[in-house]
């Protein structure tokens, strides 16, 4: 049942404590409202403290590694399990006769064939590109954007930089990047979880 709030101070009160509520939430596994009210209340009141400042640091630090070590632990079974499914995907992928996979595990199919130079590692490159993960979940997209995108040819993801040296100009390929040559088991969070297969939509537009 919603608070009824009549004057401003409790608005205020209960908008800070709203807040304060959705952090704690974010940030501890489980709170003891209770114990936080009245923690809250001795500290507004110069009430007698149930604990000393160093036993309040102390629990604080503990809470916060114990969370630490939870999201670690996920993060690895996220990466160990993002690498196994693509794994399983390159390699059932490889066997397409479409499907080209260098030395180094990179895989492309060649959807449009450019008949221009290639890019060096000093060139600068002007792409069209659309980026998704496995799921089909685009993350990236300069179609999206409605504009190309510019970059030296050395500066982006060791997938990238291959792919475009294969590149003639005016190519329209589509690229299977393993989270090796793309961002590893550290991903990029809240965008590209840990050792995710990449797939882009690749078109070399001009270079230089």
């Amino acid at each position: 049942m919603a608070a009824e709030l009549s004057t401003d101070d409790q608005k205020l009160s209960y908008s800070l404590g709203a807040i304060m509520g959705e952090r704690l939430k974010a940030d501890f596994d489980t709170i003891d409202v209770k114990a936080l009210a009245q923690g809250i209340e001795d500290a507004i009141n110069g009430g007698e403290m149930s604990l000393t400042r160093e036993q309040m640091i102390a629990s604080i630090q503990q809470a916060q590694m114990q969370a630490q070590e939870r999201a670690q632990q996920l993060q690895q079974e996220m990466a160990q399990k993002n690498l196994e499914a693509g794994n399983e995907f390159l390699t059932s992928n490889g066997s397409n006769k479409d499907v080209t996979t260098t030395e180094t595990g990179l895989q492309y199919k060649v959807l449009t064939k450019g008949d221009g130079e290639m890019p060096g590692t000093d060139s600068q490159v002007t792409v069209h590109y659309e980026g998704r993960l496995l799921d089909g979940t685009v993350f990236d997209s300069s179609y999206e954007r409605g504009e190309t995108t510019q970059f030296g040819v050395t500066q982006v993801i060791p997938g990238w930089t291959e792919a475009l040296q294969l590149m003639p100009k005016g190519s329209i390929w589509e690229v299977y990047i393993p989270p090796q040559l793309a961002y590893g088991p550290g991903g990029i969070p809240g965008k590209i979880g840990p050792n995710e297969v990449l797939v882009f939509k690749v078109e070399l537009i001009d270079f230089e």
